[in-house]
């Protein structure tokens, strides 16, 4: 398995994700197909402002247009405070065979070898036990429920934290 960086050839696999009501059942339900592009196109700003890192899971690695799903972790304020957020979406068929942690591990090594993501946070819903169990797994310290915005909703989430230079 590798990580590469999303380009703009990858606007199936954002289809694919974001638009498939399993996938999106914890997060408020799919999104309209013709909103994935624009998606996309923030996605690779964000990259190259050197505000995220956003991965395509590659399973295998000679096949490198064939995703499994996408792990990323872009800067933003939470609760007033510079700080990143990492997050992550595994296709089903990639689903129960430890893709996520994987990715999760690698991508949390690129940025503590880079530099200045500390502290990341993560917010999966309270009911999202295969996430939630991630994190706990990972060594992420949990701080409690709280209400989070997301798509013009509010999600009530577990939101965990993890110090990359500790």
């Amino acid at each position: 398995m590798l990580l590469r960086d999303v380009d703009a050839g990858d606007v199936e696999a954002y289809r694919r994700m974001r638009c498939d009501p399993v996938m999106m059942a914890d997060l408020g339900g799919p999104v309209p197909a013709e909103s994935v592009a624009g998606q996309l196109r923030h996605d690779l700003d964000l990259v190259a402002r050197g505000a995220g890192l956003i991965k395509m899971i590659v399973p295998d690695p000679a096949d490198p247009a064939a995703v499994a799903g996408t792990v990323t972790l872009h800067r933003h304020a939470i609760d007033g405070t510079p700080a990143a957020e990492i997050g992550w979406m595994v296709l089903p068929e990639h689903q129960g065979w430890g893709v996520a942690g994987r990715a999760v591990r690698m991508l949390l090594d690129e940025a503590r070898q880079a530099g200045g993501w500390s502290p990341v946070h993560a917010f999966p819903g309270v009911d999202n036990a295969a996430s939630n169990g991630l994190c706990c797994s990972l060594g992420f310290a949990v701080l409690g429920e709280r209400d989070t915005p997301f798509r013009g909703r509010i999600f009530r989430t577990r939101h965990w934290v993890l110090d990359l230079l500790a």
